[in-house]
């Protein structure tokens, strides 16, 4: 059977003779387009109209519409015989002119050899001996590959599955958690891997039994190294299929702090991203902030009732009841009130999920993305949980210990100082703050801005904040005062900044923290 006829546009009769003549002068009228071109040439040399060492002559003496690099012919003349290739219909004389074409643009470096294997069947890549197996076995092993890579199995049988394999996992996670040194963590990776080969067991009920073990051992950073092992995406399913099985009307047991704990953790080591995670959480942000407004109304208002008299009243009883000036029992009544508020938002704590997360994140001190959940949140003020607002407390003080070491130490030895003789008070309070250079993290402004006016809960970490902002300020007045003299200790410590702008960036930070959290906690 012959080759359907193409017509020609290009690749005309006058062409083909002025080649089979040897006339190396010949020429196209005008440009043509690429594709069609190399179309044209591939089936007349498969007719064997034409020999395939004058191909590069007729492709010398073309020009094309638009400008084409040799990787773009190289790709196209690939397509081209891939695509006749799977033509069943065509003889057998033309099939040996395609597979002979074939070697010949691999041979005169027309074509890379790769882009054949790449696009090409087995079977033509085998005739045209491209491979140095056959066919059978190159596809044998493209399915082996391939189901390795992309198509790996998700689901498995749970029946057969046997508890040996299971029991091993456990006691090998339980037993030797004090060492983590790096050949002791490959050992253990490879003794998993090699029960999840034998046992046939589940990769994803493994990692969840590793997230549990983890999660019941948080201090044991071993299991960290063991995580990458599985599949990322992997980790915030498991985690909010979790996540659901506590939302459940017939589980009466709330999220287990250790949970969150172990998902902050997760997050905070990037293993899983946080809006991965969000999504699986309840309730959801519009919900929450629709339950809280109707909370606020309804506190506010008994609020607004604090103090109230009502004019219409009279009696004698009423007059003796009321006593002029004695406005305590306001200030009792709101105490109280506020108490009870918090009391009973307390099983608000333990039922949000959301919240939970956002304790998680602080008892791992991951200030950044509990920052993230107190931006998101703001409308609940969380701040307002008291669990919540001693974990801001951890972090607030974490964050001010050093600062607050060189304070109370500077401030030691200018005590100390004034016992001796002739030591002028005026001068060591002047230099409380000479002795060393105190700058503070931007994170602790924005804790300081998000806990607010609860920092009244803790009036100690008040106080400290408090001495450590003065000398703040004071380290960054005597920066200026000092930046027009010779270098000195303090000027090398603070580093190669502008000590103007630090001036300037130091009063800012401290005037915000004082009206959205020192002021209003006293």
């Amino acid at each position: 059977m012959s080759l359907p006829p193409v017509e020609c546009i290009y690749i005309t009769e006058e062409i083909l003779r002025q080649c089979k003549n040897a006339n190396s002068n010949f020429s196209f009228s005008s440009s043509v387009p690429m594709l069609r071109f190399l179309y044209e040439l591939c089936w007349t040399m498969v007719r064997g109209e034409l020999p395939f060492h004058k191909c590069k002559a007729v492709l010398d003496a073309v020009e094309f519409t638009k400008r084409v690099s040799e990787d773009e012919l190289a790709s196209c003349f690939a397509d081209i015989v891939t695509q006749m290739a799977q033509d069943l219909t065509m003889a057998r004389e033309h099939r040996i002119h395609l597979i002979k074409l074939a070697k010949w643009l691999v041979e005169s470096s027309l074509v890379p050899l790769r882009l054949f294997q790449e696009r090409s069947e087995e079977e033509f890549l085998s005739e045209a001996e491209m491979i140095k197996i056959n066919a059978s076995d190159l596809k044998r092993k493209e399915v082996r590959v391939n189901t390795r890579r992309l198509y790996q199995q998700t689901n498995f049988k749970l029946l057969r599955e046997e508890s040996e394999g299971y029991a091993k996992l456990v006691t090998l996670l339980c037993c030797g958690s004090e060492d983590s040194t790096q050949n002791s963590s490959t050992a253990r990776i490879g003794i998993i891997k090699s029960l999840i080969g034998h046992f046939d067991l589940d990769p994803n009920r493994v990692f969840d039994i590793v997230l549990e073990c983890y999660e019941l051992q948080p201090d044991n950073n071993a299991f960290l190294q063991l995580i990458p092992i599985f599949p990322k995406p992997h980790a915030s399913q498991i985690l909010g299929f979790k996540f659901q099985f506590y939302q459940r009307v017939e589980v009466n047991t709330p999220t287990p702090f250790g949970f969150y704990r172990l998902t902050a953790l997760l997050v905070k080591e990037d293993f899983i991203d946080l809006d991965s995670i969000y999504a699986h959480l309840l309730p959801k942000d519009d919900e929450a902030f629709e339950h809280y407004n109707g909370f606020s109304a309804k506190w506010l208002g008994e609020v607004n009732k604090i103090g109230k008299i009502n004019l219409a009243a009279i009696g004698k009883d009423l007059m003796e009841d009321e006593k002029q000036g004695d406005v305590r029992i306001d200030l009792f009544a709101a105490l109280d009130m506020e108490n009870e508020a918090v009391a009973k938002r307390s099983p608000e704590l333990e039922n949000s999920q959301t919240l939970g997360l956002l304790t998680g994140f602080l008892s791992v001190d991951d200030w950044y993305h509990a920052h993230i959940l107190f931006d998101r949140l703001s409308p609940l003020n969380p701040v307002a949980h008291v669990r919540i607002c001693k974990g801001l407390f951890r972090l607030i003080e974490k964050s001010i210990s050093s600062a607050y070491d060189i304070v109370r130490q500077t401030h030691l030895q200018s005590f100390v100082s004034t016992l001796g003789p002739g030591t002028d008070n005026m001068d060591t309070r002047g230099s409380t703050v000479s002795n060393s250079f105190i700058d503070l993290p931007k994170k602790l402004f924005q804790m300081l801005a998000t806990v607010g006016p609860q920092l009244y809960r803790d009036t100690l970490l008040l106080q400290k904040v408090c001495r450590v902002l003065r000398s703040y300020y004071l380290s960054a007045l005597e920066l200026v005062a000092n930046a027009d003299g010779a270098l000195n200790g303090e000027t090398v410590a603070s580093g190669d900044r502008n000590p103007h702008l630090h001036l300037k960036e130091a009063s800012s930070r401290i005037e915000e923290t004082l009206g959205a959290c020192l002021l209003p906690s006293l």
